[in-house]
């Protein structure tokens, strides 16, 4: 249920798009209200979510290592996986966010014969590096929409993304690697038994929207063809707060926009936040310089106490009559 329930619920959404604009013709509602409802929540969800997590106590110093740590001078330390400075924790954050380390050093536990062993685990890593670079990727190209005139790192990005010039349009590499990283995501919980096992909802339904996100933006610019400058006048006149909403653009068009709209309203609540918890996890951004630093636990806050003394000062009496032993006389 949670497979197929997360599988309607993308179904739905496309349906409320195209009954709304291609029935109705609420292209107004779904061009220009919808957009700005899913950005206003994105922005102040993101904003929630990071100074709520930002304003929660570290009673530990809790950084995951797995080397050598800084102790005596003639003892190498790793200052990558085990930093002791701002330096070390700077240099493993750009590697952990930019090229998921951690995730390329994770193994699997596996058994051969009658023992368990650990072995590569590298195709997550592959997955979900080429699904977030190509994302990443997309996003900046879909930046000339937006822009006018385009800065040349856009057009220079867009021609090193189309550099195959395979067909015409124009193929874009990216296309093809975000709908095989996603495919593989998704076949991963499907088909991997102890992953399906620990799936829920929330795992599956951002895969089929990202999925429903790809699919008719690659309808569009490979099958079904929009009018581009009706798409640039659109982005422009939602980005200067003054929008203009042609009819003429096409239904499949709305359907990719209240996708992404309703990812855009989704993301602070689900797991996709991630992107923005990451530089908030003390596993992470803290240096491990426990021998060195004393770490103050910001939960130890003034407190009123009873010590044993002053208990035995008020019931000294009451205890020496019922035969418990007493420190002072």
């Amino acid at each position: 249920m949670k497979i197929w329930s997360s599988l309607l619920a993308v179904v739905a959404l496309v349906l409320i798009a195209w009954l709304g604009t291609g029935v109705a013709g609420l292209y107004t509602v779904f061009g220009v209200g919808i957009p700005y409802l899913a950005f206003l929540i994105f922005a102040l969800g993101f904003i929630y979510r990071i100074l709520k997590w930002g304003r929660s106590p570290v009673p530990f110093c809790i950084p995951t290592t797995c080397g050598q740590e800084k102790s005596l001078p003639w003892i190498k330390h790793n200052k990558i996986e085990n930093p002791s400075g701002t330096a070390g924790v700077v240099g493993r954050m750009i590697l952990e966010i930019l090229f998921f380390r951690s995730l390329f050093r994770n193994l699997k536990t596996e058994k051969r014969g009658d023992k368990l062993g650990f072995g590569s685990a590298k195709w997550l890593w592959l997955g979900g590096l080429a699904f977030h670079w190509s994302m990443l990727i997309i996003l900046l190209r879909h930046l000339r929409f937006f822009l006018d005139p385009v800065p040349s790192l856009v057009r220079g990005l867009d021609g090193l993304d189309s550099f195959l010039q395979i067909g015409l349009p124009i193929l874009y590499i990216t296309d093809i690697i975000i709908v095989a990283a996603l495919l593989y995501l998704l076949a991963r919980r499907l088909f991997v038994p102890q992953v399906r096992y620990i799936s829920l909802a929330s795992d599956y339904f951002p895969l089929f929207l990202l999925l429903g996100i790809v699919t008719s933006g690659i309808l569009m610019r490979y099958f079904l063809r929009v009018d581009v400058v009706s798409v640039k006048e659109l982005a422009l006149g939602l980005v200067t707060l003054r929008p203009t909403v042609p009819t003429d653009i096409g239904s499949i068009f709305f359907i990719h926009v209240f996708l992404v709209s309703s990812l855009f309203a989704y993301f602070p609540w689900s797991k996709l936040m991630h992107a923005g918890g990451i530089f908030l996890s003390p596993t992470r951004n803290m240096a491990n310089n426990s021998r060195r630093v004393r770490h103050i636990n910001p939960w130890n806050y003034p407190v009123d106490v009873h010590s044993y003394a002053e208990y035995e000062a008020e019931f000294k009496e009451k205890m020496k009559k019922a035969g418990v032993p007493v420190e002072t006389e």
